[in-house]
């Protein structure tokens, strides 16, 4: 599949500059087209027979082992979430953390990490995302390490295996701006959360988690799909691996739509974007934008603004057709760069950053 021909497949793209992944990807009509294939076949045929039953299942296990194989683990170690917040509850649940723990994270965590810890009772203690400052937090009660493998606000890639052999503590990873854009192996890492509807251009309401030790987490709250068997007091056989933390089950068009975003992604997605993002960070520079240049870094680009400025600059960007977002209260605007972003996109921030509506930026 040429460029072209993969970026045709986002029809958003034909009418903005779509620098909005790393909140949502564009869909493309290939997903939709699956979506609206399982709902008529639902409408078509019910929802209730065995053999619509026994397929839902089937493609929950086809989607599994897909997500498995974009992480590099076996399916086993997969749930299916609704998103990356739910991955980072059902493990801070599962931990049973309290009074007494605590719990290393950085000042750049996105709420859908930080949120969940906060409820954990532990301690959380907050460092700037700098692996020798992460390090030099643990104390004998530091019982969790969690943190984004990427930040949601710089796109800086923190080295997350490293953090896991220099502290041998659990490591909880937000993998939302991770998993899609750039190549990830979660080998090694306890747990891992993914987003679909991020990089990976899939219906909202789809997510993994990855566990890779299913049996030495605690099941803190089950579903149906949690259990194998169970008895009239509650008492449960949990499934065999990760699937016994299932927290729902995912619509079935959602799983179509999924499944059919990842075979969607070409083989040079991650290296096209990461060259692009590059691309970004040297043309912004140029046109004079203070541009946050992480050492390690992956597609998110961000520039600082005035804290005061910051939304009315996406807004003034969203009327003439590029899409960004800031990140309020932080002076950044963020454009997300994904393997589809082309040469016309780039041109059109810069140009529409150099309108005289806009306000001041630099």
């Amino acid at each position: 599949m040429t460029f072209e021909e993969a970026r045709a497949q986002f029809p958003v793209l034909e009418r903005y500059a779509y620098l909005q992944a790393g909140s949502v990807g564009p869909l493309a009509r290939g997903t939709i087209d699956a979506m609206r294939a399982a709902d008529e076949n639902r409408l078509d045929e019910g929802r209730g027979s065995l053999a619509q039953f026994t397929r839902l299942l089937e493609s929950r296990e086809e989607l599994r082992a897909t997500i498995a194989s974009l992480v590099g683990v076996f399916p086993d170690t997969v749930a299916l979430t609704a998103s990356t917040t739910d991955g980072c509850n059902i493990v801070l649940a599962g931990l049973g953390l309290g009074p007494g723990d605590e719990v290393v994270t950085t000042t750049d965590e996105h709420f859908g990490l930080i949120g969940p810890l906060h409820m954990s009772r532990a301690k959380v203690v907050v460092v700037e995302p700098d692996p020798e400052h992460i390090v030099a937090a643990v104390t004998p009660r530091t019982r969790l390490i969690a943190l984004s493998h990427v930040l949601w606000t710089t796109g800086a890639v923190l080295p997350v295996h490293e953090l896991k052999a220099a502290t041998g503590l659990p490591i909880l990873v937000d993998g939302a701006q991770s998993v899609g854009v750039m190549p990830v192996d979660a080998n090694g890492l306890d747990y891992y959360t993914i987003s679909g509807q991020k990089w990976l251009c899939g219906p909202e309401g789809t997510g993994a988690l990855v566990v890779a030790e299913p049996d030495a987490l605690r099941i803190a709250h089950p579903s149906y799909l949690s259990q194998q068997g169970y008895e009239q007091d509650g008492a449960f056989e949990p499934k065999d691996g990760a699937a016994r933390f299932d927290p729902n089950v995912t619509p079935t068009a959602a799983v179509a739509g999924l499944q059919a975003a990842i075979a969607a992604i070409p083989d040079w997605a991650h290296e096209r974007a990461r060259d692009m993002a590059e691309r970004f960070r040297v043309r912004l520079a140029e046109a004079g934008c203070d541009v946050v240049v992480p050492d390690e870094r992956a597609t998110l680009v961000s520039w600082r603004v005035p804290v005061e400025v910051s939304a009315g600059v996406v807004a003034r960007l969203a009327e003439v057709g590029v899409i960004v977002r800031d990140l309020p209260g932080r002076g950044l605007v963020r454009a997300s760069v994904g393997w589809w972003t082309n040469d016309d996109d780039l041109e059109r921030l810069v140009a529409a950053l150099g309108r005289p509506s806009l306000p001041h930026y630099a």
